[in-house]
């Protein structure tokens, strides 16, 4: 199959572009009710069975990808010629991401999980030999030279053992974030990879190192693969614990611990290697590139894994898009943009109450929070006792707030007129009398809301008190 040219257009020059290479297949998933067994053996009945299909391997992280605003995603790949090969591709199609396929004949493999109660009964897998491949198009060489990064979803079928396709990777990964998640019946890595993620399964195949399934044994596999692939950094993605990340056989290890979260972990490691990748594109450190894929590995689990392809994502994109850009992407994909306002110096109990209880409320929280001359004006000379922009930044480091933007007017209106926020919040001290931008956020069809306060919580009765505690030790 001759491999499409690439496209062109606005959308496209205007998108960072990720190339994903890697195997693809067909996943299907067989999901009813098990209330009883049968008669003829122990086994459950499933009633009510309904079957989806989706894009499976390489093709899932590719579609995981394309659902992130301002990306084009190129998915360099083999797809068998067979009818699960046609539905996959047409899967594939809808989802916008591109293809360049390798392969010149050949059968789709496909994976079938029997499911009830968000649990596997079962899973089958049809034999599917390694396809036959064709050579390198200029199309792919196009991509991969135009890529902001580029990520290798090696699933053991063959593609990354394609001579020519690996000699590019290599060349590619000279100017931009390569990251390789291996497979055991895989290769190794390509020099000039930036990141690999192997699991600890696979670091353990990878090495031969039996030690623990712990902290201290995955470190010790992250070492070893770093001294034994041609890549710069490893790490070792650890499910439920986290990640640990190494950069140098000699120094410390970064440790990043995940929330806990329950649901389908089918596609987790793909996602978190979408995110990493995307992210080292942003210029970003690997370190910051972990710490964000595991966040949005997590992300993806807690919205029950593939169950949440039919839903628009609710994580952030990786790179900094900034306030008013983030709530027009959510707003865009049908999401509600929530507000909140205020000082928030010294981050209290009672703030940290109201903003989350603000942010269940939509899909993105943006704070608006005075600027040190308005909080001198509005609450006298002696005051903020933090300035902005650490104010801002400990806004930022919290779950539950996703941007802020700092206002330099004694009221928040100008800031909110660029924000337009679905629903402006504000503490429960405000129920029962009219808030000021009630007006202006009603006007265009915003809704203003109070959640309820914790009591004794004030930033004012709190530096009175450090005050008077101060004055009588003196």
């Amino acid at each position: 199959m001759a491999a499409p040219a690439p496209t062109t257009g606005s959308e496209q020059a205007d998108a960072r572009r990720l190339v994903v290479v890697g195997d693809v297949l067909l996943d299907r998933d067989i999901t009813g009710t098990a209330d009883r067994l049968s008669p003829e053996a122990p086994a459950p009945v499933l009633a009510g069975a309904r079957s989806t299909e989706r894009p499976g391997g390489a093709g899932l992280a590719a579609v995981l990808a394309a659902r992130t605003p301002g990306w084009s995603v190129t998915l360099v790949c083999g797809i068998g010629q067979d009818q699960p090969g046609a539905h996959l591709r047409a899967l594939l199609d809808e989802t916008g991401v591109e293809v360049i396929d390798l392969a010149t004949s050949g059968t789709t493999p496909v994976k079938t999980r029997v499911r009830t109660a968000d649990r596997t009964l079962l899973r089958f897998d049809t034999d599917a030999d390694p396809l036959p491949l064709g050579p390198l198009p200029d199309p792919a060489r196009t991509r991969l030279a135009e890529a902001a990064a580029i990520l290798v979803c090696d699933y053991g079928r063959g593609i990354t053992s394609h001579d020519d396709l690996r000699q590019a990777l290599t060349t590619a990964a000279a100017d931009r974030p390569l990251v390789w998640d291996p497979h055991p019946k895989g290769t190794t890595p390509t020099p000039g990879t930036a990141l690999a993620v192997p699991n600890t399964d696979e670091a353990l195949h990878f090495t031969g190192h039996d030690g623990p399934r712990d902290l201290t044994g995955d470190t010790a596999r992250a070492v070893q693969l770093l001294a034994a692939w041609p890549v710069k950094q490893v790490a070792v993605t650890r499910g439920r614990d986290g990640a640990v990340l190494v950069a140098d056989a000699d120094g410390h290890p970064l440790a990043v611990p995940s929330r806990p979260a329950a649901g389908d972990t089918c596609g987790a490691g793909d996602q978190l290697a979408v995110t990493a990748a995307m992210t080292l594109a942003t210029g970003r450190l690997p370190s910051h590139a972990i710490a964000a894929a595991v966040e949005a590995a997590t992300d993806y689990v807690a919205a029950d894994g593939p169950a949440s392809l039919t839903t628009p994502p609710t994580y952030n994109p990786p790179d900094n898009v900034g306030p008013l850009e983030l709530a027009a992407r959510v707003r865009a994909r049908g999401g509600k943009v929530v507000g909140a306002g205020g000082c928030f110096d010294l981050l209290h109990a009672g703030h940290l109450s109201l903003l989350d209880q603000a942010r269940r409320l939509g899909d993105v929280l943006i704070v608006c929070i005075n600027s040190d001359a308005s909080v001198r004006r509005l609450k006298g000379e002696d005051r903020p006792v933090v300035g902005e922009r650490e104010r801002a930044t400990l806004l930022t480091a919290l779950d539950c707030v996703d941007d802020v933007i700092v206002f330099a007017e004694d009221t928040p209106e100008k800031a909110l007129a660029e924000l337009r926020p679905d629903i402006w919040v504000k503490g429960g001290d405000y129920a029962g009398r009219r808030i000021v931008e009630a007006d202006l956020v009603e006007s265009w069809g915003g809704k203003v809301v109070t959640v309820p306060f914790l009591e004794g919580h004030s930033t004012t009765s709190r530096i009175r008190q450090f005050a008077n505690q101060a004055g009588a030790a003196r």
